[in-house]
C-alpha cells in the first residue's frame, strides 16, 4: 500500500493511493493515523486536485554516511568499519513539489538520493531478527549537503541539517519487504539528465544493521526516518535545477532549487 500526506481545502489527512497510471491516481482518505489501526474511509480524491505533503513528519531523521564505498571514494573518504551517523532535524523535512532553498551561507550544494526507512512503532534495542517488525515502509530522500560547508567545520549539523535539506516522498510504500528493500535501483536526474544510478544492495551495511545499531542508543518513534547512504554520483546542484529522485517500487521524489528569500 502507498500512504500519502496530502493536504486539500486548508486540512491535512493521509490516504491510501490507488491506481497505477499517473494521471489516474486517486487518494482513499485514511480514518485516524496509518500507525495505527485504522480504515479506508472511501472517500475519494483524485491525486491532482490535493497537494501532496512529506509523507511523515519525523521526530528525528537519522542519516547514514558514506554506506556505499563507492560514494566515499569519490569524495576521498575512507569507508567506515561500523555505521556512521549523523542528524538531520525535523526543520529540514520538505515534501515532494516544495522548493529546495540554496543556503546563503553555502556555494556548493548537492544532491545525495537514497532510500529512507520509515520506522512504525515505538521501539529500542531492536534485535536484528526484529527489525521487520518496527518497519512501516520505504520512502525515496535527498540528502541535500553543502559540501563547502562539511569540508571546513568538523560537526555536519549546518551542511546537513539546513532548513529544506530533506526532501521525502512522494509516499510510503508499505508492501516491500526487507529481501526487496535491500535489491532496488536506485538513480538521480537533475534537469532529467541521469546523475546517479545505483542498487541499494551495494550498501556496506543493510539496512537491520542501521536499525540495530541507532536503536541501540535511542529510543525510535513512529515516523521517524532512517536515510540508509547514498551512492556514487553526488554532484552540485545550481539555482533552477530540476532534482527527482527514483526508486524503484516506490515513485518520484521531485523538487526544484531556488534561491533563499
Amino acid at each position: 500500500m502507498r500512504i500519502a500526506r496530502f493536504s486539500i481545502d486548508g486540512n491535512v489527512a493521509f490516504g491510501a493511493v490507488e491506481g497505477d497510471k499517473p494521471d489516474e491516481l486517486v487518494l482513499d482518505i485514511i480514518k485516524g493515523i496509518p500507525f495505527a489501526d485504522f480504515q479506508l474511509s472511501g472517500t475519494k480524491v483524485p491525486l491532482s486536485k490535493v497537494r501532496l505533503l512529506s509523507p511523515v513528519l519525523p521526530n528525528k531523521v537519522v542519516a547514514y554516511g558514506r554506506n556505499y564505498a563507492d560514494h566515499a571514494k569519490e569524495l576521498g573518504n575512507e569507508v567506515p568499519d561500523v555505521p556512521f551517523a549523523f542528524f538531520k532535524p525535523s526543520t529540514s523535512v520538505i515534501g515532494p513539489g516544495d522548493e529546495i532553498q540554496y543556503p546563503s551561507f553555502s556555494a556548493e550544494v548537492h544532491h545525495e538520493a537514497e532510500l529512507a526507512v520509515v520506522i512504525g512503532r515505538m521501539c529500542r534495542e531492536v534485535p536484528r531478527e526484529r527489525v521487520k517488525d518496527v518497519i512501516f515502509g520505504y520512502t525515496c530522500a535527498n540528502d541535500i549537503t553543502a559540501r563547502d560547508v562539511q569540508k571546513r567545520e568538523k560537526q555536519w549539523a549546518r551542511a546537513k541539517g539546513f532548513d529544506t535539506s530533506c526532501p521525502l516522498g512522494p509516499w510510503v510504500e508499505t508492501g516491500l519487504d526487507l529481501g526487496t528493500a535491500a535489491d532496488l535501483t536506485i538513480q538521480l536526474t537533475v534537469n532529467g539528465e541521469q546523475r546517479q544510478l545505483g542498487r541499494t544492495s551495494e550498501m556496506i551495511h543493510p539496512i537491520e544493521d542501521l536499525i540495530v545499531n541507532i536503536s541501540e542508543a535511542m529510543t525510535l518513534l513512529p515516523g521517524d526516518v532512517i536515510l540508509t547512504g547514498t551512492p556514487a554520483g553526488v554532484g552540485p546542484l545550481t539555482v533552477g535545477d530540476e532534482v527527482a529522485v527514483t526508486i524503484e517500487g516506490i515513485g518520484t521524489l521531485t523538487n526544484k532549487v531556488v534561491k533563499r528569500g
